[in-house]
């Protein structure tokens, strides 16, 4: 499977999820109307609603507004209801955000809000297939990375603001009380963020990375075996799993997905090799950029 059919694999993902979290919802709001001894054409009188839909919402077709909940809630006499099921769909609201909604004012604001989560996060585990993370990034790479985010997604040009932020991010990762597990792609090593230079750099930083207390760095080998098709993705703890694709983040905090994640991690951190022999992988990189 390409990458291609691995983003579109993941949207497939995503897609079903949301849609399973709207069923889940419409049938929530379906017991509250049965409960009140209601039909689908009683609710759609009082509420003003053509009775269609009231159906669509109940099995997932349409997704309710807060004040179609509202209302709901009203008119079967379940105002108490009303709190739970706005946060519910503000959850499935915010499991899909597009860059445009995301990066509207630029890269800071991103940054700002992964310190906030990363600081919650007593485990953190991390795949990237092309790419050196965030919280290992020197910051001539990670400037060379959010240009390309302002210049592809169209964003305010705040690069400058945003190297500051996710440089604040890495103080996380000499915290006692977290650990981290990274997982890249030989790939990672290889693909060119700015000049060779800034490629050395970051490559030195690696080889620092490696000898840190509270944090591993695995590298799949080019040459490994296909196992699973993923694309990059980071669990915070088995909480929730975010992962990011050419139009949208996606947050995912069902539990059976997350431990889907944290099988695939598993595959991909049994294949990474540690210590010496990924020294060995990242020198033979920079050596390349030597010559």
């Amino acid at each position: 499977m390409g990458n291609g059919d691995s983003v579109a694999a993941v949207r497939g993902l995503v897609t079903g999820s949301i849609d399973q979290a709207r069923e889940a919802l419409g049938a929530r709001l379906r017991e509250l109307r049965l409960d009140a001894g209601m039909t689908g054409s009683d609710l759609a009188r009082r509420a003003g609603w053509h009775q269609t839909k009231i159906s669509k919402i109940e099995y997932g077709r349409t997704k309710p507004t807060d004040a179609d909940v509202r209302a709901w809630c009203v008119h079967t006499g379940s105002e108490a209801q009303i709190p739970d099921l706005i946060a519910t769909l503000r959850n499935l609201e915010a499991a899909w955000l597009e860059w445009r909604r995301v990066l509207g004012t630029g890269t800071t604001r991103r940054q700002q809000l992964s310190i906030k989560l990363e600081a919650e996060t007593e485990v953190m585990r991390v795949y990237h297939p092309f790419l050196v993370p965030g919280l290992l990034q020197t910051a001539e790479y990670a400037e060379g990375v959010l240009r390309s985010v302002v210049d592809f997604q169209r964003v305010p040009d705040d690069v400058d603001e945003g190297v500051s932020k996710r440089m604040e991010r890495q103080q996380i990762l000499y915290r006692r009380d977290h650990r981290f597990h990274f997982v890249i792609a030989e790939q990672a090593l290889r693909t060119s963020v700015g000049s060779d230079q800034t490629m050395i750099g970051q490559l030195d930083r690696l080889l620092a990375v490696l000898g840190m207390p509270r944090v591993v760095l695995g590298i799949v080998p080019a040459e490994s075996p296909y196992r699973v098709s993923m694309t990059n993705f980071l669990i915070f703890d088995n909480t929730r799993v975010m992962v990011e694709t050419v139009t949208a983040e996606l947050t995912i905090t069902q539990p059976r997905e997350i431990a889907q994640y944290g099988r695939a991690f598993d595959v991909l951190a049994s294949q990474a090799v540690t210590g010496e022999a990924a020294r060995a992988l990242i020198r033979r990189a920079v050596e390349a950029r030597l010559k």
